[in-house]
């Protein structure tokens, strides 16, 4: 079944791509500090722990990598926006990020998560401008969905492709508390990783 839990194991976390082994095609997830990145890791590989969730945003602070066992990696880096850090430390964040997302050959496909409960932000649709610049290879993802009751979803479901300028067809919705969208997600992780 392609819809079955992926099967990742942590392999280490590091400030510098080149420094990661070449495990295959590599998929990233990006998004503002609290968006629910470890979430989705850990409801992909249904393993709670696998990815360190924390209340406190601004906790992934460095490039962790997730070996898959069929070949390829997941991606968690570190949120941007909220996190209370130095200037100086945000700084280093944003240039480690880009040049892991502009020089890593592995990587297939940038999953940029929406929190879709409030839309996107400033700082979503300048990442997806700044991906689109560069030519990265990305998907929008909108987590938190079971925060919406049932009849404001369709209207929420138009605004968040708007502000994201994209169809709202072309947006999965994923919640990794109610499980809802889990399944599909695994089969097109899956389908990156393996080619």
């Amino acid at each position: 079944m392609s819809d079955r839990p992926l099967e990742l194991e942590f392999v280490k976390s590091a400030t510098d791509h080149t420094t990661f082994d070449d495990l295959g095609p590599e998929v990233a997830f990006v998004g503002r500090s609290n968006v629910g990145k470890s979430s989705i890791i850990n409801a992909v590989a249904n393993r709670r722990g696998l990815a360190t969730v924390s209340n406190t945003p601004g906790r992934t602070r460095l490039l962790n990598q997730f070996a898959h066992k069929g070949g390829g990696a997941l991606m968690d880096l570190p949120g941007y926006g909220f996190a209370r850090v130095s200037d100086t430390e945000r700084l280093r964040w944003q240039s480690m990020i880009e040049d892991y997302l502009t020089q890593r050959e592995q990587l297939v496909m940038v999953v940029a998560l929406v929190d879709g409960e409030i839309g996107p932000v400033k700082l979503d649709t300048t990442l997806l401008q700044w991906l689109r610049g560069v030519g990265v290879p990305h998907a929008v993802v909108a987590t938190k969905g079971d925060r919406l009751k049932s009849a404001a979803l369709g209207r929420r479901r138009n605004e968040v492709a708007a502000g994201c300028g994209l169809h709202p067809d072309d947006i999965r919705w994923v919640s990794s508390t109610s499980g809802r969208g889990v399944d599909g997600m695994r089969t097109w992780v899956r389908s990156l990783l393996l080619g």
